[in-house]
């Protein structure tokens, strides 16, 4: 197990015990009691965990981990998900992208389309895909490819998702109009709708699916089915759910029924 992988494996721990004792976290890992320790004393000192005499707890009341260190997270999952989304957007489209690591990933499959390595559409010139978004990583990632025009709202930045939030980057992204909004959240139920933790991030989710002719939202299985405290929007103002065959043929059948078109790869 590489360093990386240890310190993924040791904040997942955290997140789903709310403390973390040296010797548990040895075991669970298959290394030594000092290795752990050497890992938690590193974790500590880039603020993603407090250190306690005998372990770890998590750093301040609301917890969350960074977005490049939740990359890991059922990865094999998102990877196909971000496939099948990709596949859905059509060379010359204005899409949105929110934050996220599965949106992210979307981004980078996108990158790779072979079909939009070149500019498409009649007019020289003219790019390969508009992309507009809020999301400071993904912004930096696409921006380098020259067959996209990249649009990134003003705003606040937050740095646990890279995402900008507030009145600015409202502002801006109430003045455009896309064709696809790819959504991530943190949930998605059929009677509630898709939801976030975190109310400024819903509002600039909310607004891009309000500008947007087409809402798809990209989640993994273990996000449906569940709520989250700021709603996005309506599971009715969703038209397409790309998510894992996690998800049950009874757990699809309540998004169907509602209108969603349920993609499970």
């Amino acid at each position: 197990m590489t360093r990386k992988e240890r310190w993924q494996t040791l904040l997942d721990l955290l997140v789903e015990r709310g403390e973390l004792e040296v010797e548990p976290a040895a075991e669970a890992l298959g290394v030594s009691a000092a290795t752990v320790r050497r890992d938690l004393d590193q974790l500590a000192e880039q603020q993603l965990l407090v250190r306690t005499r005998g372990g770890a707890v998590p750093h301040g009341v609301s917890y969350e981990l960074p977005l490049r260190y939740r990359t890991s997270r059922r990865a094999a999952e998102k990877r196909r998900i971000s496939e099948a989304v990709a596949a859905l957007i059509v060379p010359g489209e204005v899409i949105g992208l929110t934050g996220g690591t599965t949106t992210t990933e979307v981004a980078r499959t996108l990158a790779g389309r072979a079909d939009l390595a070149a500019p498409a559409g009649p007019a020289a010139g003219s790019p390969a895909l508009t992309v507009v978004t809020n999301a400071l990583n993904i912004a930096g990632e696409l921006v380098i490819r020259p067959q996209f025009k990249i649009v990134l709202t003003g705003g606040v930045a937050r740095p646990q998702s890279y995402e900008l939030t507030g009145s600015l980057a409202q502002g801006v992204l109430g003045q455009l109009t896309v064709d696809t909004a790819v959504v991530g959240v943190d949930a998605f139920d059929p009677a509630d709708g898709a939801a976030t933790r975190h109310e400024d991030e819903a509002a600039m989710n909310r607004l891009l699916c309000e500008r947007a002719r087409r809402v798809i939202i990209a989640a993994d299985s273990s996000k449906l089915g569940v709520r989250a405290f700021a709603r996005i929007c309506a599971t009715s103002a969703v038209d397409v759910l790309v998510t894992d065959t996690g998800l049950s043929d009874a757990g699809a059948e309540p998004f169907a029924s509602a209108g969603v078109e349920v993609v499970r790869v």
